[in-house]
C-alpha cells in the first residue's frame, strides 16, 4: 500500500544503533530538514544525503514512516517529504464523517506545529471537509488537513446563495479544508456483503460514501452475500476501487449479532483479550484472603451500599452516608482495582489500550476481563471486597470540611438499583420526620445530603445538561422489541453527586501534591460560540441575557425546563460548548463549576480513573509498602491523549448501535396497523417541509410537504410556518401527534407524518 494503513517496519541492528545514539537517525533527519535553504527530498534522496549504508535503509523507511504518523513530517508530491511545521495552513487531526459523506476534522490541540500554524485553533476547534475533499480517509483516520478558506460561516445566505451545510451546523463551518494524506488509520477496516462475478470476487460496502466496490486479493473462505470485514490494502483515490483482502467473515445478513459485529469491526474495537491478559485475569483469586486485609481499615460492621441500572453487571462504587451533629460523613468506596492490576503488566497494558469499556445495545466490550469487571473487583453484596474510600466531612450547609483516603475492606449490604432508591426516596418525602432504620433511612440521609451538594454546585455556576436516556430493547437474537426512557431523577442525582463530591476531592488532594496524574477537563467555551447560542434561543422566543455569566445560562435552561423546546435548547448549549477530554493538567470543568476535578470512580471501566488510585497511593492514611509506579507527565500527556481518543470512538460505537437498532424497530412498527403515535415538536419549518423531533424517542426526522394533513398549504418562510386554506397553523415549536411514515436505515432518515 503505498499511503494510508500504517507500516510498522522491524527495528534491525542498524535502526537500533542509529536512534540509540545521541545524533541518531531521527535527529539526523530534522537537522537536515532544518537547514536554511532545504528543499524537499524522496527517501532515496534522503538516503544518500545522510550517506547510509544499505543495510541502513530500512532504518530510513521505518523512522520516516513514524514521523510521518506522528506529524512530525508530511509526504508531497513524488514522495518528497519536509517538516510540516515550515507550513502553517497544515494541520494534524482526526477525521470524522456524517451519514451524508462530509466530515469534520478535528485539530489536536497539543500538537506543537498545529499550535505554532497560522490557524486559530480555539476559534477552529473543527474544520468542514466536503466528501470531495477527503481523499481515501476513513472514519475516526488521523490525517494531515490543508486549510483552503477561514472566516464568516457560508451556511447563511450572502448574494443569494447558500452553503450545502444544514443550518444547524452552519455556525461551526468557519474553516474548510482538504485531506492531504492519512497519518494512521483508525482501523483500516470496511464492512460490506461479499459478491462474485466471473472469475473475480469484491465487496459492496455499507458506507454508501465509499466507492461501490472494493476489488479483493484473498476472500478466505466468504460466501456470495455474506457479511464481511475487509482490511484496506491499497487505496491511492476515490476514483479508483480499493484493494483488500477479506479478513473475517460475519455472518449472513439478519443473522443475530451480525450487524452489531460490522460497527465493532469498523471502529475498531477489541472483543477478545490475548491468552498472557485472559491467563492473568484467571490468576486474580476468587475471594479476598484474609492476609490481604492487613492494613486496611474495616468497614464491614458499617451498611455499605451499591446503586447501579437493573442491568448492571459490575459494580464498582458504594456508599456510607451517617448524620452528625454539624454535618454528615460521606465515605466513598471505590473497587481497589490497582490491588489487582499492576503498572506494566498485561492486565495494565491491555487496559491502557482499551482506554475504558464500551457499552453497545446488546453486549459489553469491558475494559477489564470478566474475571476481574465483574468477579473479585465488583463490589457484590454480602462479599469481602477491597475498596479505595474518600471519606468527606460535610457540615450543614453542603461544603466539605476535611477529607482523607484510605485503603478498606467493605462487604455491601444491598445491591439497589436507581428504581428501588427512587421508591425509597419518594416515600421517605412523604413520611413523617421520625428518623428510619436501615437502608431507608440511610438513603433519606443520604438524599438530603446530595441535595444540599447539588443546590450549592448549581450557585456555583454548575450547568444543569442531563438528558433522559433511551435505551433499546433487544431480545436474545438482537431484535429490537421496544425502548424504554430513563429518566434522571433524584435516584440518580443522589448517586451522581457522592461521586462528584469524590471526584473533586481527589483531584485537589493530588493536585495539591504535585503528583503526576490525569485530570478530566472541560475548558471555557469561546464568546462567539455562546453568541452563535444566544441566537438560538432568541429564535424560540427567550432573552438569554449575557450568557458569558454561567449563571445567566443556567437561568435560560430553568426557563425552558418542561418545554417542547427544551431538548433543543439543551442540545443547542452542548454544540457551543468545548468537549470534555482527559489532560494532565488540573485545568477545571466549566460545566461542573469545579476548579479541580478527575475521574476516580469507575477504575473497572475506565483507564484514567486507575491512574488516579495510583496517584493517590501516597496520600492515604495507610499506605501500601510499596506503591505503585506512576507515569511521569509527559507519558501522563500521551495517555490521555490516547484515552480521549478511544471514549470518543466507544461514544460512536454506542451511539450507532442504538440508533441501529431504534430505527430497525420504527421500520417495523411503520408497517403495524396501530403504530406508536410520538409527540413532536416542530424545530424548523423549510420549504420542503417540517424538520420535527420525536420529544418520546429524541429522533429528528421530516415530516415532507406531501406527508402534511390533507389539504393545500403555504409556506412563510418569515413567520415560520405553513398555513391551510382552512387558517390552520404549523408553526416553530409548536407540538403535534405524529407516526413513522418511512424508514431509510442506510441514510439513517425517518420520515413522519402528522396524525
Amino acid at each position: 500500500m503505498t499511503h494510508g494503513i500504517p507500516i510498522a517496519g522491524r527495528r534491525g541492528r542498524f535502526q537500533s544503533r542509529l536512534v540509540a545514539e545521541p545524533d541518531g537517525l531521527r535527529e539526523r533527519l530534522l537537522g537536515m530538514m532544518r537547514e536554511p535553504g532545504f528543499r524537499p527530498r524522496n527517501k532515496g534522496e534522503l538516503s544518500r544525503d545522510l550517506e547510509l549504508r544499505p543495510g541502513q535503509r530500512a532504518a530510513l523507511r521505518a523512522e520516516l514512516a513514524r514521523m510521518e504518523r506522528e506529524g512530525v513530517i508530511v509526504r508531497g508530491r513524488k514522495g518528497r517529504y519536509k517538516l510540516r511545521e515550515n507550513d502553517r495552513d497544515l494541520l494534524v487531526g482526526t477525521l470524522r464523517f456524517q451519514p451524508r459523506g462530509d466530515a469534520w476534522f478535528y485539530p489536536d490541540p497539543r500538537d506543537e506545529a498545529n499550535r505554532a500554524g497560522g490557524i486559530d485553533l480555539d476559534r477552529f476547534r473543527r474544520v468542514y471537509v466536503p466528501a470531495r475533499k477527503s481523499s481515501v480517509a476513513l472514519d475516526g483516520d488521523r490525517v494531515a488537513l490543508r486549510i483552503e478558506r477561514s472566516g464568516p460561516p457560508r451556511g447563511r445566505r450572502r448574494g443569494g446563495r447558500r452553503s450545502a451545510i444544514p443550518a444547524d451546523e452552519a455556525a461551526d463551518e468557519q474553516a474548510a479544508g482538504r485531506v492531504e494524506r492519512i497519518l494512521a488509520r483508525q482501523s483500516g477496516v470496511v464492512v460490506g456483503t461479499y459478491m462474485e462475478g466471473r472469475g473475480f470476487s469484491y465487496v459492496q460496502p455499507d458506507d454508501p460514501v465509499l466507492p461501490p466496490t472494493i476489488e479483493l486479493e484473498e476472500s478466505g473462505e466468504a460466501r456470495r452475500g455474506q457479511k464481511v470485514a475487509v482490511e484496506l490494502l491499497e487505496w491511492d483515490s476515490r476514483d479508483v476501487a480499493p484493494r483488500g483482502r477479506v479478513a473475517e467473515v460475519l455472518g449472513w445478513p439478519g443473522e443475530p449479532g451480525v450487524d452489531i459485529l460490522g460497527i465493532i469491526r469498523r471502529h475498531g474495537l477489541r472483543t477478545a483479550f490475548s491468552e498472557d491478559v485472559l491467563e492473568a485475569a484467571r490468576a486474580a483469586p476468587k475471594h479476598v484472603a484474609p492476609g490481604e486485609i492487613e492494613g486496611r481499615v474495616d468497614w464491614r460492621d458499617r451498611l455499605v451500599v451499591t446503586i447501579d441500572p437493573p442491568d448492571a453487571m459490575d459494580h464498582d462504587d458504594a456508599i456510607c452516608v451517617r448524620r452528625h451533629e454539624d454535618g454528615w460523613e460521606l465515605a466513598v468506596h471505590i473497587a481497589d482495582v490497582s490491588h489487582y492490576v499492576k503498572p506494566g503488566k498485561p492486565l495494565d497494558r491491555e487496559a491502557r489500550e482499551r482506554g475504558n469499556s464500551t457499552y453497545l445495545v446488546d453486549r459489553v466490550l469491558p475494559m477489564l476481563p470478566p474475571e476481574l469487571s465483574n468477579g473479585i473487583c465488583s463490589l457484590v453484596p454480602h462479599e469481602d471486597r477491597l475498596t479505595c474510600c474518600a471519606v468527606l466531612r460535610i457540615n450543614a450547609a453542603g461544603k466539605v470540611t476535611g477529607a482523607r483516603f484510605e485503603k478498606a475492606v467493605i462487604r455491601s449490604g444491598a445491591r439497589l438499583n436507581y428504581d428501588e432508591v427512587q421508591e425509597m426516596i419518594e416515600s421517605a418525602a412523604g413520611a413523617p420526620d421520625d428518623p428510619a432504620d436501615g437502608i431507608a433511612g440511610m438513603l433519606a440521609e443520604a438524599w438530603k445530603l446530595a441535595a444540599f451538594l447539588r443546590r450549592g454546585r448549581f450557585q456555583q455556576g454548575a450547568l444543569d445538561l442531563e438528558f433522559p436516556e433511551i435505551r433499546v430493547e433487544v431480545d436474545d437474537l438482537g431484535r429490537p422489541t421496544g425502548y424504554r426512557r430513563e429518566e434522571y431523577n433524584e435516584s440518580h442525582q443522589l448517586i451522581e453527586e457522592c461521586m462528584l463530591a469524590a471526584n473533586e476531592a481527589v483531584a485537589r488532594a493530588v493536585r495539591n501534591a504535585g503528583r503526576p496524574a490525569i485530570y478530566r477537563v472541560h475548558e471555557d467555551p469561546e464568546p462567539d460560540r455562546l453568541a452563535e447560542f444566544a441566537e438560538l434561543a432568541r429564535s424560540h422566543g427567550y432573552a438569554p441575557g449575557d450568557l458569558s455569566n454561567r449563571r445567566h445560562i443556567q437561568e435560560l435552561l430553568d426557563e425552558a425546563r418542561g418545554r417542547p423546546e427544551e431538548h433543543a435548547i439543551k442540545v443547542g448549549l452542548l454544540k457551543s460548548l468545548k468537549r470534555a477530554a482527559y489532560r494532565e493538567e488540573p485545568l477545571g470543568h466549566y460545566g461542573l463549576a469545579k476548579g479541580d476535578y478527575c475521574h476516580f470512580t469507575s477504575p473497572i471501566r475506565r483507564y484514567a480513573d486507575l491512574v488516579m488510585h495510583r496517584a493517590l497511593e501516597p496520600l492515604l492514611a495507610n499506605p501500601p509498602p510499596e506503591l505503585d509506579r506512576l507515569p511521569h507527565v509527559a507519558k501522563c500527556a500521551e495517555i490521555a491523549d490516547h484515552i480521549s481518543t478511544t471514549e470518543r470512538t466507544s461514544a460512536s460505537a454506542e451511539t450507532e448501535s442504538q440508533r441501529l437498532k431504534l430505527l430497525e424497530w420504527l421500520q417495523r412498527t411503520a408497517r403495524d396497523p396501530h403504530p406508536p403515535v410520538f409527540e413532536a415538536v416542530i424545530t424548523e419549518v423549510r420549504r420542503i417541509g417540517l424538520v420535527v423531533e420525536a420529544m418520546d424517542i429524541l429522533q429528528k426526522g421530516l415530516i415532507k410537504r406531501e406527508d402534511l394533513p390533507a389539504g393545500r398549504w403555504d409556506f412563510d418562510a418569515h413567520r415560520q410556518r405553513y398555513t391551510g386554506w382552512g387558517g390552520e397553523e404549523l408553526a416553530l415549536g409548536e407540538v403535534r401527534r405524529v407516526v413513522v411514515a418511512r424508514v431509510d436505515i442506510e441514510n439513517q432518515f425517518i420520515d413522519f407524518r402528522i396524525i
